[in-house]
């Protein structure tokens, strides 16, 4: 990648990523403010906003959008995570201007009409109410509310049946403006695209932006502690989580080839050890997220209820095992995944983009292939190991558990083989447990995005 960037004079920062070999482009606009953004009378506006872009502006309709993209051939997309929200249009080359006219109408003269309103409000119970009947996509919002209690970080991006019924106009009006900033969003064009037509484009096309910066969230604070719903499920679908690092840490990368050695393919020790070797389980897999000052490492499982029983003492024996004895050899296979993945990427003009936004976000600049790989190539056995027994040592778990979970082991006996919890009394570890099933709604992966 060789981006040029141009910070517009109202603060829109402008990259282009040219790939001249191809015949079409990823336009996008990241806007640097999600659903930790949101007070808790609010929760899930980002992702109604994102929802409700889409559905007419001041001078097209819901249907004239769908229209003019699908005439050429393009799409038009859009996702909301917890600290940004995302909206982008895939064209040939030649319709790059309606790309880009599209997407600043969204942006900047949206009408959010109240019938539209109205109606997209039962879209998105809908999405509630079907990640709510998902276990294995609703166990990931369980993680996070009980890895940050009571903190815009920890609710479900999608809202609850109770906030999104209560949007009003006048509510997205307000988050819009005060968190839609050009000062705050980054345009990424990566594919046939040139930077002074670009530029001269949005330059025209974005004008309308109002100057400033989205206002800073509230600081992320890693609770941990247990949450578990008893359901009639053939599985218990069950994570943990410890605190991890921030996506500019110094040890990020490091963190990065721990997990893709603890859980993230078939050679892991988690997959070799609880699946390959015990059956315990059929799906088995360690992530990684980072935010802008913190994070978690997580692990997911689905697995049966007599299977539960011995799962939570061999997910923990291998996270401590790796960190005390992470080998050449496993690391060398991790880096290789890690490194294929990452150059695999660059021949999709949509990974790129995603990449370079991340990137000014976390760093404030756009790292070279050569400067990732180095910094991937850096890391050696003794960094995993030094990660794995920060990690382990930094605070008190998380375990987010739905389905048949009556024999999982306590929470008590699983958070004592972790860092302080070892020294702490019964009584002082966190519990949160859910007052009702039903009450904690939203869809959350592992990549912690939402369309």
């Amino acid at each position: 990648m060789n981006p040029e960037i141009t910070k517009l004079s109202n603060g829109l920062t402008v990259v282009t990523d040219p790939m001249p070999q191809l015949q079409s482009a990823m336009l996008g606009v990241w806007v640097d403010t999600g659903s930790r953004n949101e007070t808790r009378a609010v929760m899930g506006v980002s992702h109604m906003l994102e929802h409700m872009a889409f559905k007419g502006t001041e001078t097209r309709s819901a249907r004239d959008l769908a229209e003019e993209i699908e005439a050429v051939g393009g799409y038009l997309n859009a996702y909301t995570s917890r600290e940004q929200t995302a909206f982008h249009a895939r064209v040939l080359k030649d319709d790059v201007p309606l790309g880009i006219d599209l997407l600043a109408d969204i942006l900047v003269h949206p009408t959010y009409e109240q019938g539209e309103l109205e109606r997209e409000r039962q879209v998105v119970l809908q999405e509630i109410g079907q990640a709510a009947d998902t276990p294995d996509d609703i166990v990931f919002d369980h993680l996070q509310s009980v890895s940050y209690p009571d903190q815009p970080i920890g609710w479900p991006i999608l809202g609850s049946f109770e906030t999104v019924t209560g949007f009003k106009r006048d509510d997205l009006h307000a988050y819009a403006h005060s968190n839609y900033r050009a000062g705050s969003m980054t345009f990424v064009a990566s594919g046939a695209v040139s930077h002074d037509a670009i530029v001269k484009l949005v330059s025209e096309k974005f004008a309308g932006l109002r100057s400033g910066e989205t206002p800073a969230p509230l600081p992320a604070r890693f609770v941990g502690g247990d949450i578990r719903a008893e359901e009639d499920l053939e599985q218990a679908h069950i994570t943990y989580a410890l605190p991890g690092i921030a996506s500019s840490d110094p040890d990020f990368y490091a963190a990065q080839v721990y997990v893709t050695a603890l859980g993230g393919g078939m050679s892991s020790r988690l997959f070799q050890e609880a699946r390959e070797r015990r059956g315990l389980c059929y799906a088995i897999s360690a992530f990684s997220q980072s935010t802008r000052d913190g994070g978690m490492i997580g692990i997911y499982t689905g697995t049966g209820e007599t299977e539960a029983a011995e799962i939570s003492a061999v997910i923990a024996g291998e996270m401590e095992k790796l960190a005390a004895g992470a080998t050449d050899a496993e690391v060398a296979r991790a880096k290789a995944q890690m490194k294929s993945g990452l150059l695999m990427g660059l021949e999709r003009p949509g990974q790129r983009a995603e990449q370079i936004a991340s990137q000014l976000f976390a760093y404030g600049r756009v790292l070279t292939i050569e400067e990732l790989i180095a910094r991937l190539d850096a890391v050696d056995a003794a960094a995993v190991r030094a990660f794995g027994t920060r990690m382990l040592e930094a605070a008190v778990p998380a375990i987010a558990a739905v389905g048949p979970v009556g024999r999982l082991e306590d929470y008590e006996t699983f958070a004592r083989r972790f860092g302080t919890a070892r020294t702490l009394r019964a009584a002082d570890l966190p519990t949160l447990k859910l007052r009702q099933v039903g009450e904690s709604h939203g869809s959350a992966e592992a990549l912690a995005k939402v369309e």
